[in-house]
Order: C-alpha cells, then structure tokens, then sequence
C-alpha cells in the first residue's frame, strides 16, 4: 500500500462504512504504532516533488494540503527546503524548457516560461530573475 496521510486514510475509512469513532480509535492505534506518521509522509512527499516534478515550495503546500497534511507538519517540512537549491532547480527546469523553445521569440519564451515556473509553484520574483539569466545566457540571444 502507498503511504497515506492520517486524513487520506480517514476519508477511505468512512467511504468504506466505518463510523467516525471507530476510524479514530483505528488510527490512533495506528498512530501510536508508528504505522502513520504526517510528518514522515510530508517529508517524503515533498523530497519526491521536488525530485520527480520539480515542484516548489507554492506548489507543495497545496499538495501537502490537498493530501490532508496538517498544516503545522506542512510548514515545518517546506521550512526544510533551502532557498539556493530551489532557484537552482527553477533554473535547471528554466534552461530545460528554453531548448524545446528554440527559434521562438524572447517575449513569448518569456511568457511560456513565467507560466510553467508559476505552475509549479516558484514565486514571482525567483521565476522572473531565473527567466531573465536564462534567456540572457541562451546561445541565440547571444551577440554574434
């Protein structure tokens, strides 16, 4: 079974006709054996984010909370990440998409690019500096 979150398992508890005091009293058990753990599931969750889609910190909140992570554990976990290796990462997914985006336009680069960082969560100001070295240092906006 893949890990769950406290409130995922909650939530298929009662699809599956289970009242809410005795889907308290399974998962506190659960709890207490170490069988759930938010805080391991929101840290694994968000290594596996930003690893695998990129993801940062914007776009992991709303994963952790879509996924029922208490918003505490959600913050003590995006807290973790470090500002220079999110940049990097906005940077290397910058550079990725601006080789699929050769011959195009600056201002149209710029506008895909802007979409696709503000699509996985990167703030504005990180996503406009990243945009403006990336298109900077791009061979075909270089001087000949």
């Amino acid at each position: 079974m893949a890990p769950r979150s406290r409130k995922q398992l909650a939530d298929k508890l009662r699809q599956r006709g289970c009242t809410d005091e005795v889907a308290a009293e399974v998962l506190d058990r659960m709890e207490e054996v170490g069988l759930i753990d938010d805080a391991a599931y929101a840290g694994m969750l968000v290594r596996s984010q930003q690893a695998s889609r990129g993801l940062a910190r914007g776009a992991l909140r709303q994963e952790l909370r879509r996924k029922g992570v208490d918003d505490e554990i959600a913050r003590a976990q995006l807290d973790e990440i470090d500002e220079e290796s999110e940049r990097e990462r906005a940077r290397a997914l910058a550079d990725k998409k601006l080789r699929s985006m050769h011959g195009l336009d600056a201002t149209v680069q710029t506008r895909r690019l802007a979409g696709m960082l503000a699509r996985k969560g990167y703030s504005p100001s990180v996503a406009w500096s990243v945009i403006r070295e990336a298109i900077a240092d791009a061979p075909e906006h270089q001087p000949d």
